[in-house]
């Protein structure tokens, strides 16, 4: 049987090990550099090397694709990380740094514009986003700042951020874009510093 056979008959490429990551990865890419409603599961099988079925065996349909890329290792975990190395009265700055750095990275930064880029691609994406940041970063920052209303606070720390990510790397809105990243870090470290253990009455 001939290679091409093999291939078609089996849906992976002979020989190769780590498939379903090939494809993973090359979804991450597609999502971040062409948003959720551009990427297609022929276009990340190809990208991947392998059949559009296998795909789809893989990970049912697009949605759940999508899902699984937002939740793979993701790098907005390790903010949470910050809430135990150090005092709680300075998390607004290192907060507020991490998650610019994020950003100014070129591979979690591209991997974060796809999920802004997947608020507004369809409702279904809009709802797996906010599952994943629910799940991935207010929930576990809320149990790990311990504060009380917790939750409303890693909602408004969390929204917040958010929002000037948005205006600052995906709109590029002047003069924010440009401002220096430790310039930004003074700004916001105080207003986010009060959502997290502030009076918000």
């Amino acid at each position: 049987m001939s290679e091409t056979r093999q291939k078609r008959a089996g849906g992976r490429r002979p020989g190769v090990s780590g498939t379903r990551e090939a494809i993973l990865a090359a979804a991450q890419h597609s999502f971040a550099e062409q948003g959720y409603t551009a990427t297609t599961i022929r276009g990340v099988a190809a990208a991947a090397g392998v059949d559009p079925a296998l795909v789809l065996q893989f990970f049912g349909n697009k949605d759940k694709l999508f899902d699984t890329a937002l939740r793979a290792d993701p790098p907005v975990r390790s903010l949470t990380a910050l809430v135990h190395d150090g005092d709680l009265a300075d998390l607004g700055q290192r907060l507020t740094r991490r998650y610019l750095e994020l950003w100014e990275a070129p591979g979690t930064g591209a991997r974060l514009l796809a999920v802004v880029r997947g608020v507004s691609a369809s409702p279904s994406a809009s709802a797996m986003v906010a599952s994943f940041m629910s799940d991935e970063v207010m929930l576990p920052l809320a149990r790990a700042i311990g504060a009380d209303r917790a939750e409303l606070r890693a909602n408004l720390t969390g929204a917040h951020l958010l929002g000037v990510a948005t205006a600052r790397y995906v709109l590029r809105v002047e003069p924010l874009a440009s401002l220096e990243r430790e310039h930004l870090v003074a700004i916001l470290a105080p207003l986010v510093q009060r959502y997290l253990s502030g009076d918000l009455d």
